[in-house]
């Protein structure tokens, strides 16, 4: 009975002595492995580069265009050059106005500059319109008249007041359609004529702020 226990005690203990080797030869076989189905997922694998290295979406932010180049502004030159013979012809009546009813030496004298600078520049507009075949007014529509009439009734300091106000914004109105108009016309006769009084506009801007100046000062 002795010997047949010490021989079950041995074969027990080589038992559990090669159960611990095998265990330690492979350690996949526990459930604590970086083998399959406990293991971490390594970089790359069936997902591609990490987010934060694969390559931004083409366009930009949201996909939008980049560099695109603006869009130019398209001008109707018919309407541009009726419109600025009609306002020409308008600045030639108000500068008669001007002439006779302003206080101001200065105002007067901007007046008659009206009348010969804007005469001018309705002769070489109608020009450029024949050139053209461009249909223009002759004569002031209800709309241009009822602004000289309105201006008409005043006198004195009062009508320097709404004179010098009225050429302010007619003029940087004039300026801008007039650069429009040379940078993005497709009519070449309009837009040469354009470009061409564009510096007499932008020199009368430039006497009109001046008498604003002086006006605004005196107040």
């Amino acid at each position: 009975m002795k010997q047949n226990s010490r021989f079950t005690i041995t074969l027990a203990t080589a038992g559990l002595f090669a159960g611990f080797t095998l265990l330690a030869q492979n350690p996949s076989s526990s459930g604590g492995g970086a083998g399959a189905g406990g293991g971490q997922a390594q970089p790359g694998a069936g997902g591609g580069a990490p987010m934060s290295e694969q390559a931004p979406t083409a366009g930009g932010p949201a996909g939008g265009p980049t560099g695109a180049a603006p869009m130019q502004m398209k001008v109707d030159d018919k309407k541009f050059i009726k419109d600025a013979t009609l306002g020409s012809m308008t600045e030639v009546e108000l500068g008669k106005v001007a002439s006779e009813k302003a206080s101001s030496e200065g105002v007067k004298q901007f007046g008659q500059k009206m009348v010969e600078e804007h005469g001018k520049s309705t002769e070489e507009l109608k020009k450029a319109a024949a050139q053209s075949k461009i249909s223009v007014p002759d004569a002031l529509d209800s709309k241009h008249k009822s602004r000289v009439d309105k201006l008409s009734k005043l006198s004195g300091a009062d009508f320097d007041r709404a004179y010098i106000k009225d050429q302010l914004k007619d003029h940087q109105k004039d300026v801008k359609d007039f650069q429009d108009e040379a940078q993005s016309g497709t009519d070449p006769n309009v837009r040469n004529v354009a470009a061409k009084l564009l510096p007499t506009l932008q020199q009368h801007l430039e006497a009109v702020k001046d008498l604003n100046k002086e006006k605004t000062a005196q107040k």
